[in-house]
């Protein structure tokens, strides 16, 4: 079960790993199918796009959102 803290540091830099494995924000949010205005209001990979994000990018989950993964 995921832990309900609120996104810490790590989290912040999980987020980074994701845009770093997909290039730029821009094309992380066109392999989600998001807009990029979206994507770019992020600070962390909010709880529901975990899933998409480790599929589109091969980032692990427990790197993305280590606050909730273990």
């Amino acid at each position: 079960m995921p832990n309900m803290q609120p996104p810490s540091n790590r989290a912040v830099h999980g987020f980074a790993l994701a845009v770093r494995a997909a290039g730029t924000k821009y094309r992380l949010a066109k392999l989600l199918k998001l807009t990029p205005q979206s994507v770019l209001k992020w600070k962390h990979i909010p709880a529901h796009r975990i899933i998409d994000t480790e599929r589109v990018t091969g980032v692990p989950r427990e790197k993305l959102r280590p606050d909730l993964y273990r």
